[in-house]
């Protein structure tokens, strides 16, 4: 068997530009928090 890599139309979201930059952002913010979180746990060792 072949796998085929077709995409149609109907496979595709609209306006994937701008909601894709923002999720990519939300992810940054929201990691680069936690890491902040961790890192001032670690060094005030609360």
């Amino acid at each position: 068997m072949q796998w085929r890599s077709v995409t149609t139309d109907a496979d595709m979201m609209s306006g994937t530009g701008d909601d894709e930059i923002g999720y990519a952002t939300g992810w940054t913010i929201s990691g680069l928090a936690t890491l902040g979180t961790i890192v001032a746990l670690w060094v005030f060792a609360i």
